[in-house]
Protein backbone atom coordinates (compact mmCIF):
# COMPACT_ATOMS: atom_id res chain seq x y z
CA UNK A 1 0.00 0.00 0.00
CA UNK A 2 1.30 3.43 -0.92
CA UNK A 3 1.18 6.25 1.58
CA UNK A 4 -0.74 9.26 0.24
CA UNK A 5 1.31 12.30 -0.65
CA UNK A 6 1.46 14.98 2.03
CA UNK A 7 1.88 18.75 2.04
CA UNK A 8 4.25 20.82 4.13
CA UNK A 9 3.88 24.55 4.84
CA UNK A 10 6.65 27.05 5.46
CA UNK A 11 6.00 28.59 8.88
CA UNK A 12 7.78 31.78 7.81
CA UNK A 13 5.95 32.70 4.58
CA UNK A 14 3.20 30.10 4.10
CA UNK A 15 4.60 28.53 0.89
CA UNK A 16 3.35 24.97 0.42
CA UNK A 17 5.55 22.02 -0.59
CA UNK A 18 3.34 19.34 -2.14
CA UNK A 19 5.07 15.95 -2.35
CA UNK A 20 3.05 15.06 -5.48
CA UNK A 21 4.18 18.23 -7.30
CA UNK A 22 7.73 18.44 -5.91
CA UNK A 23 9.73 21.59 -6.70
CA UNK A 24 11.10 20.90 -10.20
CA UNK A 25 12.32 24.49 -10.65
CA UNK A 26 14.72 23.85 -7.78
CA UNK A 27 15.75 20.27 -8.58
CA UNK A 28 13.11 18.35 -6.58
CA UNK A 29 11.25 15.91 -8.85
CA UNK A 30 7.47 15.43 -8.58
CA UNK A 31 6.70 12.58 -6.18
CA UNK A 32 9.65 13.35 -3.88
CA UNK A 33 8.69 12.61 -0.27
CA UNK A 34 9.53 15.27 2.32
CA UNK A 35 12.04 12.99 4.04
CA UNK A 36 13.86 12.62 0.69
CA UNK A 37 14.17 16.37 0.09
CA UNK A 38 17.83 17.26 0.71
CA UNK A 39 18.56 18.79 4.11
CA UNK A 40 20.17 21.82 2.43
CA UNK A 41 17.05 22.62 0.35
CA UNK A 42 15.44 25.95 1.25
CA UNK A 43 12.01 27.50 0.70
CA UNK A 44 11.92 29.02 -2.80
CA UNK A 45 9.92 32.00 -1.51
CA UNK A 46 11.80 33.09 1.62
CA UNK A 47 14.86 30.85 2.00
CA UNK A 48 13.66 29.13 5.19
CA UNK A 49 15.19 25.76 6.03
CA UNK A 50 13.41 22.39 6.16
CA UNK A 51 13.00 22.60 9.93
CA UNK A 52 10.83 25.70 9.39
CA UNK A 53 8.15 23.59 7.65
CA UNK A 54 5.20 21.80 9.24
CA UNK A 55 2.99 19.09 7.76
CA UNK A 56 -0.50 20.39 6.94
CA UNK A 57 -3.65 18.67 5.64
CA UNK A 58 -4.53 19.17 1.98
Amino acid sequence: MTTPYRTWMCLICGWIYDEAAGDPEHGIAPGTRWEDVPVNWTCPECGARKEDFEMVPL
